[in-house]
């Protein structure tokens, strides 16, 4: 059974860093590419940033650039995100997903994580 598990949430001040984790069992993801998407409450689901599977090409949304960093450890079934100059509007649920296509869109991916919480307090 597939399980992909996000941890490396919770609460930080405005101008705080968080790294994000989401590791992954049940199969080995190694040529699949991974990404990383958030919510908050009313809104769908956006995309934050991706890795394709060689971890040579990355893509991230513009509101983060600059700020987060999206790195991979193929080895370990794992993919991060680093936040770092975080902003209030940056709280969200944080989702990682796995998928044959390296995208921006949700569909595009097959295997996501239940979530964790990012809570930027200003």
């Amino acid at each position: 059974q597939v399980q992909l598990v996000e941890s490396g949430g919770g609460l930080v001040q405005a101008g705080g860093s968080l790294r994000l984790s989401c590791a992954a069992s049940g199969r080995t993801f190694s040529t699949y590419h991974m990404g990383w998407f958030r919510q908050v409450p009313g809104k769908e689901r956006e995309f934050v940033a991706a890795i394709n599977w060689t971890g040579g090409s990355k893509y991230y949304a513009d509101f983060v650039k600059g700020r987060f960093t999206i790195s991979r450890d193929s080895g370990r079934n794992s993919v991060y995100l680093q936040m770092n100059s975080l902003k209030p509007e940056d709280t969200a649920v944080y989702y990682c997903a796995f998928g044959g296509a390296l995208a921006t869109m949700t569909g595009k991916y097959d295997y996501w994580g239940q979530g964790t919480q990012v809570t930027v307090s200003s």
